[in-house]
């Protein structure tokens, strides 16, 4: 009899013991799947605010690219009516407005080089530039800046 109570002891240990190791093994698999699952929502998420980002950063660009055609175009036309200092004006505005939101999303280089194309764009717009034509005086500023533009863009 006493045998008889010992093996249930040992079958009850043992089967506690298969219990114990089964859940520990159980838990194991479940709390490694939920980091590889955490860590996958976390790469996608990074990954979803950086295609915004490069989205909104195109799109700050492209509004540049076009506020700034709009300036040389002012400037071509230049007449110093009052309709044309308003809308000079409102230009300059938007300019400014999108320098400083270069500075805001992109690194520095490319923030001097807009800054630097801009103070070029607001020169051609109230003076004639001396000693060379408004296109040649803008040159410079506007490849340089097209030119980081691109390559901030590529990397």
């Amino acid at each position: 009899m006493y045998r008889l109570v010992q093996i249930q002891v040992w079958v009850s240990i043992l089967s506690l013991m298969g219990v114990v190791l089964g859940g520990g093994l159980s838990y194991l698999a479940q709390a490694s799947a939920q980091r590889r699952s955490d860590r996958s929502d976390q790469r996608r998420r990074a990954d979803e605010r950086a295609e915004a980002r490069r989205v909104e950063r195109l799109e700050l660009l492209r509004q540049f690219i076009r506020v700034a055609q709009q300036a040389e175009r002012a400037a071509e036309d230049r007449d110093a009516t009052p309709a044309w200092k308003v809308s000079a004006l409102d230009i300059v505005d938007d300019l400014w407005v999108c320098e400083r939101m270069i500075q805001v999303l992109f690194a520095t280089p490319l923030h001097d080089l807009a800054r630097a194309y801009v103070r070029a764009l607001d020169h051609v717009l109230w003076q004639e530039p001396e000693g060379v034509t408004m296109w040649d005086y803008l040159q410079g500023p506007k490849v340089a800046f097209l030119a980081a533009a691109r390559e901030e863009l590529s990397s």
